[in-house]
């Protein structure tokens, strides 16, 4: 009998051990750092801004001075001379008073607003900025483009969480936010075990029976958009003994090792026949198409083990729905699964009642709410073309049947 998806999803997750944490600086461990998921809490070492500080280019000026400024009766000002960005300059501003200040640059401390530089005139010659006397074309609020200290966040305020995938964006806040060094997660270590006599080199001639060894590729690449970029590849006999070999010093040295084709019932299913040995792997159906043999646990060497379908697409459906749940629970990732929206079927297609139908689709460029099948939904599993232009899959629940075109379903994104 099949168990659902949910129902193996649960039983890995329950399998998954969390990665020991290390502390690791934001420069010299970027490539480790960039896809690693935060250990503790971090909170802001500083206030940022650091410093009242200016929005735009223009000049630093007494509000109260400009009151009756306007297009047709400019306030005319000294200009005392200019704050650059990174200066250290506090220069006192007196009535009748400016600086030029630039984007960025500490607002004087006897100034409390910025006029752009696009309400001004020179008073004393040509070009766009004033040397000595300006006019100011209107009137500013106090605080008129003026970034206030602390305005984003106070010191001690929460930067990032426990849990949190760092992006490019997130270690930028971090540094900006004075932190240097930060405690985390970094990417499991995972292995890719191909096996298949049927399988051959790329580019080498092919006999009746043989067909090119496209997996690699896919799961490698699949790891890579997942984070993790140094992976242990290796193939290996379709011999039992060989694979038993390669599993146990592979699964004593890695976190998780990933293996496509030789899970179904059939006589020469390495993979599934080996693993029936490991007292921590389960092999099941799962009530998914495509997707159903799934031989999956821990290895007797500590690493988890995917042993996933041979068909591309069956591989990575399974790599979606599985595996990259379980490497994202393994760096301790407050969220494991992609998100899941809503899309409208342009077409109609046979549905897969009594399974969750898991279908390759693309999206419409000029409308992201609609989709349509990258393959045709009656051979799923094998159809390796049209699948290399998926941008996504549409998820159509077991008690769903058939999908009429305008229906909504579920779908998930995999290429932003």
């Amino acid at each position: 009998m099949a168990i659902t998806c949910e129902e193996h999803l649960d039983w890995i997750l329950e399998q998954v051990r969390v990665l020991v944490p290390e502390r690791l600086d934001l420069v010299k461990d970027f490539s480790a750092l960039h896809g690693s998921v935060l250990a503790q809490d971090v909170a802001a070492a500083h206030p940022l801004p650091l410093w009242d500080n200016s929005a735009m280019d223009g000049y630093a000026v007494r509000s109260a001075d400009l009151a009756a400024a306007g297009g047709t009766h400019p306030v005319e000002l000294e200009v005392l001379g200019e704050v650059a960005a990174g200066s250290s300059l506090d220069p006192d501003i007196g009535p009748g008073q400016c600086v030029r200040i630039m984007t960025g640059a500490p607002l004087p401390s006897t100034a409390d607003a910025v006029v752009r530089v696009e309400d001004t005139q020179p008073a004393d010659g040509g070009g766009q900025w004033a040397t000595q006397r300006v006019r100011i074309l209107a009137a500013v609020e106090p605080g008129k483009d003026v970034r206030r200290r602390g305005e984003d966040k106070q010191i001690g305020a929460p930067v990032a969480k426990t849990g949190q995938l760092l992006s490019a964006a997130g270690l930028s806040a971090l540094a900006a936010a004075g932190i240097h060094e930060v405690l985390v997660r970094t990417a499991p270590k995972v292995a890719v075990l191909i096996t298949g006599s049927e399988l051959q080199p790329i580019g080498a001639a092919l006999r009746r029976g043989q067909i090119p060894e496209s997996n690699s590729l896919l799961i490698r690449g699949l790891l890579a958009e997942a984070g993790i970029r140094q992976v242990t590849m290796e193939r290996c006999a379709d011999e039992p003994q060989a694979v038993r070999q390669r599993l146990a010093e592979l699964g004593a040295t890695h976190d998780a090792v990933i293996s496509t084709g030789g899970v179904g019932p059939g006589t020469h299913d390495v993979m599934r026949l080996v693993l029936a040995d490991e007292p921590g792997v389960r092999a099941v159906r799962v009530a998914v198409r495509p997707g159903q043999p799934q031989c999956t646990g821990r290895l007797s060497g500590g690493a988890m083990v995917f042993a996933l379908p041979g068909n591309p697409v069956s591989a990575a459906v399974s790599f979606e729905l599985f595996v990259r749940p379980a490497l994202r629970a393994m760096q301790g990732s407050a969220t494991v699964q992609r998100p899941v929206s809503t899309a409208r079927a342009t077409v109609g297609w046979r549905g897969s009642k009594g399974r969750l139908q898991v279908l390759p689709v693309v999206f419409d460029p000029k409308d992201a709410t609609a989709c349509t099948p990258a393959v045709h939904a009656s051979s799923i599993s094998h159809s390796v073309g049209g699948f290399g232009a998926a941008e996504g899959y549409a998820l159509v629940g077991a008690e769903t049947g058939d999908v009429a075109a305008g229906d909504s379903v579920d779908v998930i994104r995999v290429i932003p």
